[in-house]
């Protein structure tokens, strides 16, 4: 599973179109630029993906990540995205050919691994807008991410500096210590936009 390359042009039609959608949906995309390389770089390489046997996306977006997953993960890793929204699962698509992307709902990952033969998933990465979302949604959400993954299994998502202001963001924050033992930081990525930082938990 690897990308073939994409052009400047198409590249530029992609963050188009990820701006257009966040501008129909702010709720639901949470930025209105996909992640840059620096910050797609380091939470894919926090997740040590060439170790682990099976991983799920969640938000794919245009792809940015899942790009970086499909070339780091080992050929013999489960691995498939998850996006809500069918013009980004085609922008994923286009970016990642190779790539598993099913247009469903973060709380539908446990259907889609039994699909794969999965019980359970070693890391689940995380582009989903923690902050925008209510807190029923952020509790279903975090069930879920409790379900699936295995004994051990590490969870990734990353939150905007800017946006820690918000009640959301700080409840977001609380119920990460709340359901994990272990949650740590990472430096700040300041050249991102907005700068942001990765959420890194770990089941016990």
């Amino acid at each position: 599973m690897r990308r073939t390359n994409i052009s400047a042009e198409n590249e530029l039609g992609i963050n188009i179109k990820f701006l257009t959608q966040f501008l129909i949906h702010p709720t639901k995309i949470g930025a209105i630029a996909p992640s840059n390389n620096k910050l797609c770089d380091m939470i894919t390489d926090m997740a040590e993906l060439p170790q682990i046997s099976s991983v799920v996306e969640f938000g794919s977006g245009t792809g940015v990540i899942t790009e970086k997953i499909v070339n780091k993960i080992s050929k013999d890793t489960t691995f498939f995205a998850m996006e809500i929204n069918e013009t980004l699962v085609e922008a994923t698509k286009k970016r990642c050919p190779g790539a598993t992307v099913y247009q469903s709902s973060a709380s539908n990952a446990k259907k889609h691994l039994e699909m794969h033969g999965e019980e359970g998933c070693d890391r689940i990465i995380s582009s989903l807008p923690w902050s925008t979302f209510g807190e029923e949604l952020q509790d279903d959400l975090l069930e879920t991410v409790m379900d699936v993954l295995n004994p051990g299994g590490k969870f990734l998502t990353y939150a905007y500096v800017p946006g820690l202001v918000f009640p959301s963001a700080r409840r977001f924050r609380n119920k990460l210590h709340e359901k994990f033992d272990k949650v740590t930081k990472s430096k700040t990525v300041w050249t991102n936009f907005p700068p942001a930082f990765i959420y890194y938990a770990e089941k016990t």
